[in-house]
């Protein structure tokens, strides 16, 4: 007699535990069950805002549940990083981020407001474009290596824009590779640094194609080269920086991916992966962005982390070898 109040307790136990499994379950079966919000750290028009905004319309499409853009630029993507790395891990808020605020901020910036190595969880991967090196079609100079030469004359004069770290990098790079002093203007956005090439306040812009190509095309800036290892077929006229410089070695890829604050729950990371890779596998979103060199690679959660760890050694390296010191 004296255990039954022990059998009654243990079977009480064991039903609140089974309504509580339950319920987990039917949060995870459930998920999403509101809007997602995706913050995409850079400003709208940019390579991240338009492939974003591509992204995020084939994952609400198969998640029953609007992805909803907000733009928070500034800081080559810092800002909007910083508030998904804050914000609540329950796969409502995540981050469309790229090499600058998931592999080379590390290296640039002395105190980040959040520890990139830790701060996130890797969700998928969209893809990866590589940028163009273009200046104002007053410079007089034709080609890479006649740019160059003006810079070598004048040291310091030459002026280069950036508003992402790929955007910089790129151009440092390109200094410490060739020995020429340039300065570097920073902007909020990419399409504003865009706008000052073309108006000539600025002489040089390293950037995705999704910004330079289209101005490129039309005449309104004069391309010199692509950061690629290899032409691109959307402008095969243009070499590459190692081909106009003739050296090797040089090469500079922009990525993008999704992310999510620390600590996400598994099954909103797998349910976001699968819709992300569906949507890098959509025939008519690789070709919408095939024009600006493009490039889809669905993966794992985990592949995105491991690619993480080694992208941020690759920046690193290129951050030190351009010269550049953390500020």
């Amino acid at each position: 007699m004296k255990n039954k109040p022990i059998a009654g307790h243990l079977i009480k136990l064991s039903v609140g535990l089974l309504i509580s499994l339950s319920c987990t379950l039917a949060l995870a079966d459930n998920y999403p069950s509101k809007p997602i919000k995706a913050i995409v750290p850079f400003a709208a028009g940019s390579a991240t805002d338009q492939i974003g905004r591509a992204f995020a319309a084939k994952m609400a499409e198969a998640l029953g549940q609007p992805v909803v853009i907000e733009n928070r630029p500034g800081a080559n993507g810092m800002i909007g990083a910083d508030l998904v790395a804050k914000a609540p891990a329950d796969g409502y808020t995540i981050l469309f981020g790229t090499n600058s605020t998931n592999a080379a901020l590390k290296s640039l910036v002395k105190n980040l407001p959040y520890n990139q190595d830790t701060a996130f969880t890797p969700i998928g991967y969209f893809g990866s474009v590589p940028l163009i090196v273009a200046i104002n079609n007053d410079v007089p100079a034709k080609s890479l290596n006649g740019f160059v030469s003006l810079a070598k004359a004048d040291p310091g004069k030459m002026t280069f824009a950036y508003a992402s770290t790929s955007q910089r990098v790129s151009s440092e790079m390109i200094a410490s590779a060739t020995d020429i002093k340039m300065t570097g203007v920073s902007y909020k956005s990419g399409p504003n640094a865009m706008t000052d090439l073309i108006g000539g306040q600025v002489n040089m812009f390293t950037a995705d194609f999704a910004v330079t190509l289209p101005q490129v095309q039309a005449g309104k800036i004069r391309g010199l080269a692509v950061t690629s290892l290899k032409r691109s077929p959307a402008i095969p006229e243009l070499p590459t920086v190692n081909e106009a410089l003739g050296i090797k070695g040089y090469e500079l890829i922009a990525f993008f991916a999704a992310f999510g604050p620390t600590g996400m729950p598994t099954d909103a990371v797998m349910k976001l992966n699968k819709v992300i890779n569906d949507a890098a596998k959509s025939k008519d979103l690789v070709e919408k962005f095939s024009a600006m060199g493009f490039e889809s690679q669905p993966g794992t959660p985990e592949a995105l982390g491991q690619k993480i760890k080694l992208e941020t050694v690759k920046w690193a390296k290129a951050i030190k070898e351009a010269g550049m010191q953390p500020e």
